[in-house]
């Protein structure tokens, strides 16, 4: 790989554009297959893409291969990954055990036109696990999962508001940050500050009579891994129950924080869960559920009961590779993947705090982003609010040094990656800060 690039360019806009431009060149030419790839690609599909998260200026690279941790793109470059495929990559590229249940799921045929016998096994795991579910139902993503139990929470209560908070991301068709995405469903949606109390209890004042649902992710995932604070979860808690209203806690990435998710560690029982990302071991997957009273409206044998398709929900393979997942992350290797994120993540703050530069890393467990701020980041706005650009001259310099992220600056642990792997991160963090500390320096406050 190429070293960072250093450059002592200026411009009337200051230094971080030329430095910029820089990067995004040395990025092109280290990169020629993967444009060849990327300019192919667009000939069939908007902007080369089917997935929008993965774009980025001035092209994506083309990942070809994967083993354990590591990564290799169409120019043969080799990277650690700690994207972790945005939390649904938690066991690694190559893990044995998913493997093999695949393999076996497929030797007795893959799409059996009927119920099979793994759904209800892999469905009784997830009850077991999470305390706040009942029973449950599979869906293909964590998306249709969190549009399903918006739907159980109107069925139930009779209502339409639906109060979410900005920042917030609940699948392709649910996305708030500054504003209502414009390809969001059109539910009676109303915004709220994430982790501000007294606005939240002021938001409950005006709409609790109309108010169906509270949906909140637990930590603050594509948003910035900004975590709630305790005290909000519980009035949340709180409000929801006086008003008859529903709490649904999206875990689609907080699941992975414990071996029973991030309720249960809290101690704070939602009405209805979303599940989705590592649950199906890498392959498509979500799921909703929570008590039983909620989750018979979807009961077939019940008059009037809500329709829920799906051709692939029980799908053979997912089923089969989600039984083996479970498997793998027992509470002692969940708890020790979040142990190993908690230590890496205050390694790099100390790094920051030592070295007198404006970043940080927010974030819980093996889940954390990256933010070029001084200010403290407690919510959407904070995000916004840190240098966008230092973010992306951060991403460019990190792929430079082997390590593979998210270009909005998120990491998520795999359990592939270990104490070698995080010395290499926090070694090519460590030469950022040496090579770009005049332009830290040189960052607007906030």
């Amino acid at each position: 790989m190429t070293e960072p690039v250093r450059t002592t360019v200026e411009s009337p806009d200051g230094p971080l554009a030329p430095a910029l431009e820089i990067a995004r060149d040395a990025y092109a030419r280290a990169n020629r297959e993967s444009r060849r790839h990327f300019d192919s690609a667009c000939a069939h599909m908007p902007g080369g893409n089917t997935r929008t998260t993965l774009f980025h200026s001035p092209f994506p690279l083309r990942i070809v291969r994967g083993h354990d941790s590591r990564l290799w793109d169409a120019d043969g470059h080799e990277y650690v990954d700690f994207l972790g495929d945005f939390t649904a990559g938690l066991f690694g590229h190559t893990n044995p055990a998913i493997a093999a249940a695949v393999r076996s799921a497929m030797a007795d045929g893959i799409s059996l036109s009927g119920h099979n016998l793994l759904e209800a096994r892999l469905a009784a795991r997830i009850c077991h696990r999470f305390p706040s579910i009942d029973s449950v139902r599979f869906t293909n993503s964590g998306t249709e999962a969190n549009l399903l139990a918006i739907t159980a929470a109107i069925a139930k209560t009779g209502r339409r508001t639906i109060l979410v908070f900005d920042g917030a991301y609940h699948g392709s068709l649910a996305s708030f940050s500054g504003s209502s995405a414009p390809t969001n469903v059109p539910h009676e949606w109303v915004v709220g500050t994430y982790n501000d109390l007294d606005g939240t209890n002021a938001l409950f004042d005006t709409c609790a009579s109309s108010l169906a649902a509270v949906l909140v992710e637990p930590m603050l995932g594509s948003g910035g891994c900004i975590p709630a604070d305790p005290e909000f979860l519980q009035l949340l808690r709180r409000r929801t129950q006086e008003s008859g209203s529903l709490l649904i806690f999206d875990e689609v990435m907080t699941s992975r924080l414990g071996y029973g998710g991030y309720q249960g560690l809290s101690g704070i029982e939602p009405d209805l869960t979303t599940l989705g990302k590592y649950i199906g071991g890498g392959l498509s997957f979500g799921a909703f559920g929570g008590r039983s009273e909620i989750m018979s409206l979807f009961d077939p044998r019940q008059p009037r009961s809500l329709a829920h398709a799906g051709t692939f929900n029980n799908n053979v393979l997912t089923m089969s590779a989600g039984l083996a997942a479970l498997d793998e992350l027992t509470p002692e290797a969940a708890a020790e993947l979040s142990a190993r994120g908690d230590r890496l993540r205050a390694e790099l703050n100390r790094l920051f705090e030592e070295s007198g530069v404006p970043m940080v890393f927010t974030g819980l467990g093996s889940l954390m982003t990256v933010h070029f701020t001084e200010l403290e980041v407690r919510c959407g706005a904070d995000v916004r609010a840190a240098d966008q650009r230092m973010k992306e001259l951060f991403f460019f310099d990190m792929l430079a040094a082997g390590i593979y992220l998210a270009r909005r600056g998120m990491i998520a642990l795999s359990l592939t990656i270990g104490a070698a792997e995080c010395r290499l991160l926090v070694e090519a963090v460590a030469s950022f800060i040496e090579h770009r500390r005049a332009l830290l320096s040189g960052m607007a406050p906030g």
